[in-house]
């Protein structure tokens, strides 16, 4: 199965453990050297700190993938990995 960068920012993404809907794909971490998808990124929460605004990043890792469909990316997360930018 192949598909497109653009093709999976429409996704949305659920965890099954929960049930709880994450958002949809913002980005891909992908190996160039091995050609293989590492990460899938959804936004998280803005939050404010004193003058700047942060943005969290929920960091999906491809092996806590569990299921591509036409619309919905399924996970499995039992705890959840955020970056701050």
């Amino acid at each position: 199965m192949t598909e497109r960068v653009g093709e999976l920012q429409k996704k949305e993404v659920i965890n099954l453990v929960n049930g709880r809907r994450l958002g949809f794909v913002y980005d891909v971490e992908v190996d160039l050297e091995q050609g293989k998808v590492i990460s899938v990124i959804v936004p998280g929460q803005n939050r404010f700190f004193r003058l700047f605004w942060k943005y969290e990043e929920l960091v999906i890792s491809f092996d806590q993938i569990k299921k591509i469909g036409d619309d919905i990316i399924l996970v499995e997360m039992e705890e959840i990995h955020k970056k701050i930018k």
